[in-house]
């Protein structure tokens, strides 16, 4: 289960990794938008601008709330960390819902996490 481990904690950071990616492509992407949007002038433009710029920001929030958890959670599962698997679990939960690829690596890291194996791993 070691190089279970291993990989899972890998596939975390790695998908961890993409989110920070897409956090700040997403922000430059909606901030370019913003700022065509404000440059053709008038109050329309204005709100458009403002509400581009708004939505660029959640974004990049909602991406680093999703990359960020993930990067600490795949370097806490190679170094062993007990608090890593119970975060990798919930992790591995929530990411059921993201079809097709993020059901996969939920499925694989309930699997991983949830063996008898990796529970005595984590403790000793």
């Amino acid at each position: 289960m070691t190089t279970h481990v291993k990989v899972l904690g890998t596939f975390f950071i790695v998908f961890g990794a993409f989110y920070v990616l897409l956090a700040f492509g997403s922000s430059l992407f909606m901030g370019m938008a913003a700022t065509f949007v404000g440059a053709q002038g008038g109050d329309d433009a204005a709100i458009g601008a403002t509400v581009l710029g708004l939505a660029g920001t959640t974004l990049f929030a909602f991406w680093l709330c999703l990359g960020i958890p993930g990067i600490v959670t795949g370097i806490g599962l190679l170094k062993r960390k007990r608090w890593a698997r119970i975060l990798g679990i919930v992790l591995s939960a929530i990411r059921l819902i993201q079809v097709p690829i993020g059901t996969v690596l939920g499925a694989y890291g309930l699997w991983v996490l949830f063996s008898e194996e990796t529970e005595a791993l984590f403790e000793g």
